[in-house]
C-alpha cells in the first residue's frame, strides 16, 4: 500500500490527534468518539497515529519493528527512537520544513546534505553525531530563512542542534522517551504486530 495522500484532516479527526505541522483543535474538540474500542481497535487506532505521525508505509513500520525486536531493551523504546532518528523527521525538528512531507521532498530532491555528502534518501537512519546541512543554493537558502522570519519559534530537542543563521545541525546524542512528545502507548503498538513479526 502507497503512502497516505489524502486529505489530513479526516486523519486528525479519526485519530483525534495533531499531526505534525497540522494543527485543528477545534475539529478534535467536536468530534470525540462516544462509542467504546475493541481491545484490536485500541492497539490499531495506536498503531495508525504512529504511522501517520511519521508518515511511514505499513511495509516501512513492519520492517522497523523487525529492527528493533532484534536490538537489546525495550522494543517499543527502541522502535520510537528509530524512526526519530530519520532524516526527514530530523530535517522536520530543525524547523527547515514546515512539515515531515515537505521535509521528504527537500530531502529528494538532494538539498540536504549528512558530513558533505548528498543524501536523497527521507528514511536514512542518521547516527549520533552526524553534521546535517543545507546544500549552497542561494534560492534554497533564501526561502528557508523565509519560512524561519514567518514562522513561530520552533524549540529544537535536547539531543539535537542547529544554527539558524549558517543552516546547519548536529546530532547530540540518540533521544530519550521522554523528549518524545509523542501521545501514544508504543506498548500497544508491539501487542498488535506481536503475532505478525
Amino acid at each position: 500500500m502507497s503512502r497516505y495522500r489524502g486529505p489530513k484532516l479526516k486523519i486528525v479527526r479519526r485519530l483525534g490527534q495533531d499531526l505534525p505541522g497540522f494543527t485543528k483543535k477545534q475539529y478534535l474538540e467536536s468530534k470525540k468518539r462516544k462509542t467504546k474500542l475493541s481491545e484490536y481497535a485500541v492497539r490499531l487506532q495506536e498503531k495508525q497515529k504512529l504511522r501517520f505521525n511519521y508518515g511511514v508505509t505499513e511495509s516501512q513500520l513492519v520492517t522497523y519493528i523487525k529492527l528493533a525486536k532484534k536490538k537489546k531493551g525495550a522494543t517499543g523504546e527502541i522502535l520510537l527512537q528509530l524512526l526519530e532518528m530519520r532524516l526527514d523527521n530530523i530535517i522536520f525538528k530543525f524547523g527547515i520544513a514546515p512539515t515531515i512531507a515537505s521535509a521528504r521532498q527537500l530531502i529528494s530532491h538532494g538539498h540536504i546534505l549528512i558530513n558533505n555528502e548528498r543524501v536523497n534518501i527521507p528514511g536514512y537512519q542518521c547516527k549520533v553525531k552526524d553534521q546535517i546541512s543545507v546544500s549552497k543554493k542561494p534560492n534554497l537558502r533564501q526561502l528557508i530563512t523565509k519560512f524561519f522570519s514567518e514562522s513561530e519559534s520552533r524549540i529544537i530537542p535536547s539531543h539535537l542542534s542547529f544554527n539558524e543563521s549558517s543552516l546547519d545541525g548536529k546530532i547530540n546524542s540518540i533521544v530519550s522517551r521522554e523528549s518524545i512528545a509523542l501521545p501514544l502507548n508504543e506498548l500497544l503498538i508491539i501487542e498488535y504486530y506481536s503475532r505478525r513479526v
